[in-house]
């Protein structure tokens, strides 16, 4: 017999183990989950454990629900039934209860962003009344070797520049719903001691800049995920052309910009940064209600 229960905060192993049992069979290439992970994701993305749901099967976990939670909404961060529980409504009751909770406790928005390759769980999101909303482009960029200077002949520099520094001069920007989970401002906030950054300033403001963080080792030397890249003047991408030069002096062999919404950044405009699509995820959104 199955039951369904709602976590605490004492529940961080529980989830650990049901992440392990349930997630990792779909992601092989993902590490396991860790309690020290798992409390990054609290600290880093408001992963919240009354927002979890754990399914059990006499006392194994053979489902999981990890929910995330701002006052924009609450994001299924991660769901997933263990395989040979598959097909037996478990994903579905795990969605509906949490919408149920949210109906009455709020926020009612409930997001998420799934990855195209993963059919099961973009059937489960579309068959529990989720509404596709948009489309999020994963981008990659493999800079070339360019002779990259502090100073144009504009008289615009390239300088180091951090979230702090962004936030007090209000560059930022405020909650906006294009942006994927990962990459919003209050992500960006919590992890901004791992975060580095390079602006485009003129004597009087600063006009463009992208913050990244150094990610793993891979065959072409050193990543970097870009968790932020604005222009504030009209330039055709010359300024964005400049940090990403810098970025590649870095010796940085590849950057991942992922998720990207359509109303950020066009497809072509990317592309003329040189950029290149590496896959989408799906953005469903639903309002929680109780049924």
């Amino acid at each position: 017999m199955t039951a369904y229960r709602f976590c605490r905060s004492d529940d961080i192993g529980l989830l650990v183990d049901a992440m392990n049992r349930c997630w990792a069979p779909y992601v092989p290439d993902e590490p396991p989950m860790t309690p020290e992970a798992f409390k990054r994701s609290i600290r880093d993305l408001q992963v919240w454990c009354s927002s979890c749901m754990v399914a059990f099967s006499g006392s194994d976990p053979i489902g999981v629900l990890i929910g995330a939670k701002r006052p924009s909404g609450t994001l299924i961060h991660r769901i997933a039934v263990h395989p040979d529980h598959r097909r037996q409504g478990h994903g579905r009751h795990l969605l509906a209860s949490l919408g149920s909770k949210l109906a009455i406790l709020g926020p009612p928005r409930m997001i998420a962003e799934v990855p195209e390759t993963l059919a099961p769980a973009c059937e489960l999101f579309s068959a529990s009344g989720y509404v596709q909303e948009a489309l999020l482009t994963d981008y990659v960029l493999q800079p070339e070797e360019n002779d990259v200077r502090g100073v144009d002949h504009d008289g615009r520099f390239v300088i180091p520049v951090t979230v702090d520094d962004l936030v007090a001069n209000g560059l930022l920007g405020e909650g906006d719903p294009h942006v994927c989970w990962e990459r919003a401002v209050e992500t960006l906030t919590a992890r901004k001691d791992d975060i580095t950054g390079f602006a485009v300033a003129s004597d009087e403001r600063i006009e463009a800049y992208v913050l990244y963080r150094a990610g793993a080792l891979a065959q072409a030397g050193p990543t970097a995920e870009i968790l932020s890249l604005r222009t504030f003047v009209e330039d055709g991408g010359a300024r964005l052309r400049q940090l990403l030069s810098r970025l590649g002096a870095q010796g940085l062999g590849a950057f991942r910009f992922p998720k990207v919404h359509s109303s950020d950044f066009s497809k072509e405009f990317l592309e003329t940064l040189g950029f290149r699509p590496a896959g989408t995820h799906l953005l469903y959104t639903a309002r929680a209600r109780s049924d």
